[in-house]
């Protein structure tokens, strides 16, 4: 098995108010990762957390999930990128070996799979949503999911290479769709789901579940894009 090496990998973990998580996330950074906090408008002081713990802290007026995401994108350097949530419902010290299955050739994009164990970790409306999301993809990517989880990981330069456009709720699965129309190899990893630290500002709500599942319909009704110029994923299907 291929194993990166640690110097290799920066985790981006977009931010709003999250400074009782961010403690628990950043001690959980394997060794060596890069931690890229990038803050979406915090008013709770999780910037100043951060950079006291040693992440690199990326600031992104813009609001939107999507907005943060891709401005640690923008930011990261290392040749493989993880992206996780920063409430503590994931565990980061998961990720190398989803980063080992990329770095392997086995797999262009690995998703987080999550399995809730604990009562209320997952509302039933939000778990819903996710199913009819994850039907909806496979009808229109034939790749089949089980989840469309926020933790993942791929190369960078493949990854921008997709030229992801939504700045909002729909960039997760816009980065799966556009990955299943370059003919990347899409794979998932079963992972703890945890009860966040905090309220969402999304699955928190009927409405902002709602307004989610509105920005990802959008996704899935976009023409396919092709990639733009760039180096394809390992193992990556490239038309001649």
């Amino acid at each position: 098995m291929t194993h990166p090496t640690p110097a290799t990998v920066d985790l981006v973990l977009p931010c709003l108010d999250e400074a009782l998580a961010l403690p628990w996330v950043l001690e959980r950074v394997p060794a060596g990762w890069r931690a890229i906090v990038v803050d979406n408008g915090s008013s709770d002081g999780s910037p100043e957390i951060a950079a006291g713990l040693g992440a690199t802290v990326v600031r992104e007026d813009r609001r939107g999930f999507g907005a943060a995401c891709h401005a640690g994108l923008l930011a990261a350097e290392a040749e493989f990128v993880c992206f996780c949530d920063c409430d503590a419902s994931l565990d980061p010290g998961l990720l190398p070996g989803f980063v080992a299955e990329v770095a392997a050739g086995r797999a262009d994009l690995v998703l987080g799979r999550r399995r809730a164990r604990t009562l209320g970790a997952w509302p039933p409306h939000a778990r819903a949503g996710n199913l009819a999301l994850s039907r909806m993809t496979y009808r229109r990517t034939g790749v089949r999911l089980r989840d469309l989880g926020p933790m993942r990981a791929a190369r960078r330069e493949a990854l921008l290479g997709l030229g992801l456009t939504d700045r909002r709720s729909g960039y997760p699965l816009q980065m799966v769709v556009r990955a299943a129309d370059a003919g990347w190899r899409v794979t998932e990893r079963d992972v703890p789901y945890l009860p966040r630290a905090g309220k969402s500002k999304v699955t928190g709500t009927w409405r902002g579940t709602w307004q989610a599942v509105r920005d990802m319909r959008a996704v899935l009704a976009e023409a396919p894009v092709p990639p733009s110029a760039g180096p394809a994923p390992v193992g990556a299907a490239v038309e001649p």
